[in-house]
C-alpha cells in the first residue's frame, strides 16, 4: 500500500535538512531559507534571537497567499517576540514557531493538504 502523500507538481517538498542547509524539491540550499509553495529564497538569518519584523518582508509581501508561517528556530523552539509576531498577525498570518526539524516535517504535511503556508527555516548542522 502506497502511503506517500500526493504533492502537486512544482511544490517545494523538503526532502532533507541539516549539515547547514536543506534539500528541497531536488535542489540543495546552503544556509537559512524562506520556503513558499512554489519557490525558495535565501534568508540571511542564522540565529532566532537576531530576527526582526524586517526579516519577514518577503513573507509579508506574500500575505495574500500565506495564512500560516512556520518558523524553524534552529535546534529548539523559541517564543517569537511580540514586535515580530504582531505585524505578521496584522497581515492575517498565523505564526507557528518550532524547532527546524519539526517545521520541515510540518511543512510537508501542510503542503500535502494544500494549505496556504510559508516557512522561515534557520539552518542547523
Amino acid at each position: 500500500m502506497d502511503i506517500t502523500p500526493q504533492i502537486p507538481q512544482g511544490r517545494q517538498i523538503i526532502q532533507r535538512y541539516g549539515g547547514g542547509g536543506f534539500f528541497i524539491a531536488e535542489k540543495r540550499y546552503t544556509g537559512s531559507v524562506l520556503v513558499f509553495l512554489e519557490r525558495v529564497l535565501p534568508w540571511p538569518v542564522s540565529r532566532i534571537d537576531e530576527i526582526s519584523v524586517g526579516d519577514f518582508a518577503d513573507i509579508r509581501s506574500a500575505s495574500d497567499s500565506v495564512d500560516i508561517l512556520l518558523i524553524g528556530c534552529g535546534h529548539e523552539m523559541v517564543r517569537i517576540a511580540d514586535d515580530v509576531r504582531t505585524p505578521l498577525r496584522g497581515d492575517g498570518i498565523i505564526v507557528e514557531p518550532m524547532d527546524t526539524g519539526a517545521a520541515c516535517r510540518t511543512w510537508n504535511v501542510l503542503l500535502s493538504e494544500e494549505r496556504r503556508v510559508a516557512a522561515a527555516l534557520i539552518a542547523i548542522d
